[in-house]
């Protein structure tokens, strides 16, 4: 069974098509980068899976559970690092992993073991009861990286992660992906950066107007190459919108 599944997943606000019929299928293992311009579809898409919007028609399948029919059970087994979002301000950095640890379900000795380790691995164990709001934005993120991973999920989304983060904590943190990747978890990675995608993902998905244009496998080629590609497909997406407008 495939880690995540859509089929025919569509999405209007309005007269704009957020969502046209997207079919996708990322198996266990894989680290799915989600590649396309603003306004592509990229963060319905996420927060459709993760059970916090409704499509308008359609099936997903995250983890053998369906986020649409049963939103609470899906996002126990997801871990969810949004682009924009911040840790608590009026909690400490300790007692956000608390209450994060709690709405997953784990137990103290689980979770403060875990809490450790990630603490040494991104460097902030002198800042566990410092105040979310007093952090610096890098350390925010920091913060946001562990809850995400801090049950150990089977599924993580994760929008723009190196946002933030100084080029040796990127570093760690890419490696780190590569790890949990191969440990046979998946990785479902939204990003604006064609250099980012070619380096840590093992496929790529290009996503335009909300209909998935092409699916490539972009180790070996290089971001040049991966920017060429998405590039050509989406001015060639482009273009037959014009056509199919002008004949209208």
């Amino acid at each position: 069974m495939a880690a995540i599944k859509t089929r025919e997943l569509s999405k209007q606000y309005g007269d704009v098509v957020a969502l046209d019929s997207l079919s996708l299928a990322v198996e266990d293992g894989e680290c799915y980068g989600f590649l396309g311009p603003n306004g592509a579809g990229k963060s319905t898409t996420i927060n459709i899976l993760t059970g916090q919007l409704v499509p308008d028609s359609g099936e997903a399948l995250v983890a053998g559970v369906d986020p649409v029919e049963t939103p609470v059970e899906a996002r126990r087994h997801v871990g969810i690092l949004p682009e924009s979002g911040r840790p608590p301000s009026y909690l400490t950095v300790r007692e956000y992993f608390e209450f994060a640890a709690a709405t997953r379900g784990m137990d103290e000795s689980t979770r403060d073991e875990r809490v450790d380790r990630w603490a040494e691995r991104l460097e902030f164990a002198h800042k566990l009861d410092t105040l979310c709001t007093d952090l610096s934005q890098g350390e925010q993120q920091k913060v946001l990286i562990t809850q995400a991973f801090l049950h150990e999920p089977q599924v993580v989304f994760i929008d723009e992660p190196l946002t933030n983060l100084d080029p040796i904590m990127q570093e760690r943190v890419k490696q780190f992906f590569e790890t949990y990747r191969q440990d046979g978890n998946t990785l479902f990675l939204s990003t604006h950066f064609v250099e980012t995608a070619a380096e840590v993902c093992t496929q790529v998905g290009i996503i335009n107007r909300g209909r998935l244009l092409e699916e490539l496998r972009p180790r070996g080629m290089g971001g040049d190459a991966l920017l060429d590609r998405f590039f050509a497909s989406v001015d060639e997406d482009v273009s037959e919108a014009v056509l199919k407008q002008g004949s209208a």
